[in-house]
């Protein structure tokens, strides 16, 4: 019994130095540390046992961070993802080759006019197209090029097999000398520009869902006037499991468009649709097959770019004149709510939850 003790004892510290000792390992126990101390403060639970290899190894780590306060915690946590992120290649996308036609370079998106059809391709598809700071203010200035160009339609797609994955979570831990404060003010004032710029939109917009669709880009297809997705694409606004709100006009044209009901299975309980579920919704025009979406939608956007080009803007204006005081009024108090939700405990540890189910060990 007592070699079998010394055995496994000899093969725990074996564990334990391996662990320790791993490069990636090293960085995912600092994440833990980090991430119990900035929610839990400074370690005070028992010791775990010799034999309780991995959970020693994390002990060790959050003890190791001492008395220092959870709002330096915080601070650390957020500078390692953002470091780590910026490491992966998480800056934006470089200018790829521009399709045949006119267009206009921005660093994180691919904009063309071809047959009188303006595109804006969200192009950052080895992070699944999500949306950084810096695409917002690109995606805002697309709009407003494209609003005053000759183009008949504008359509908004994404490179790769992601149509959009939503706000990229790291636009979270990137806290200015000002605080949460600041970053909630800033972030509020962005998004409201930005949803703004898709309520003002003059012309026939079209959404070209390519592929699973999250967050933001979902919450605004309420305010597009057609929503092509291909049979793969999916729908998901994972708003409560972020410790956030909704936003995008959502909370009134998603009850408008489905009902009270399913509105809320989406905005509140994080209900993932289909493309076909989606459809019946309301939510998305018309659905096609994989196989042939691309070729079958863009036939008949080049058809539609053919009809009389202000027959079209001024009647989608009319359309968009009854209800958009409202739409106004809608996207200020979503911007405000979630402003209140940034600057949230409750906001922060569920992002901080996110990255850490990202490192397990």
């Amino acid at each position: 019994t007592q070699c079998a003790t010394v055995e496994q004892f000899e093969q725990a510290k074996s564990k334990m130095a391996t662990l320790k000792n791993d490069p990636g390992n090293e960085v995912k126990l600092k994440i833990y540390a980090l991430f119990k101390q900035s929610t839990q403060g400074p370690c005070n639970t028992p010791k775990p046992g010799m034999l309780d290899f991995v959970n020693k190894v994390k002990w060790d780590a959050w003890k190791s961070l001492g008395s220092i306060s959870q709002e330096e915690a915080r601070q650390q946590y957020c500078d390692l993802i953002g470091s780590l992120v910026e490491a992966e290649g998480g800056s934006p996308a470089q200018v790829g080759a521009q399709p045949t036609g006119s267009g206009t370079a921005y660093e994180t998106l691919l904009v063309t006019t071809e047959d009188a059809i303006t595109t804006i391709k969200l192009n950052r598809p080895t992070k699944k197209n999500a949306i950084t700071t810096e695409m917002y203010n690109d995606i805002i200035a697309a709009l407003e090029q494209a609003g005053k160009d000759d183009s008949v339609l504008t359509v908004l797609t994404g490179a790769g097999d992601f149509y959009c994955s939503g706000n990229d979570l790291t636009n979270f831990t990137k806290i200015p000398e000002g605080g949460v404060e600041e970053m909630a003010r800033k972030g509020g004032d962005l998004l409201r520009k930005y949803v703004k710029a898709y309520i003002d939109f003059p012309k026939p917009l079209v959404a070209v869902v390519n592929g699973p669709a999250v967050g933001v880009s979902v919450t605004v297809l309420g305010l597009f006037d057609l929503v092509y997705a291909t049979e793969r694409a999916t729908f998901h606004t994972p708003f409560s499991q972020l410790g956030q709100s909704a936003e995008g006009c959502s909370s009134y044209t998603f009850p408008k468009l489905m009902g009270a009901a399913k509105a809320s299975e989406m905005l509140l309980f994080n209900k993932k649709l289909t493309a076909v579920q989606a459809c019946e919704l309301g939510l998305v025009t018309e659905v096609f097959p994989d196989s042939s979406f691309q070729s079958e939608v863009w036939t008949r956007l080049r058809a539609y770019a053919k009809l009389p080009p202000n027959s079209l803007a001024l009647s989608k204006q009319l359309i968009r004149a009854v209800e958009k005081e409202r739409l106004y009024a809608v996207n200020d108090a979503e911007v405000e709510c979630l402003i209140e939700r940034w600057m949230s405990d409750e906001c922060f540890n569920a992002v901080m939850s996110f990255f850490q189910a990202k490192a397990k060990l």
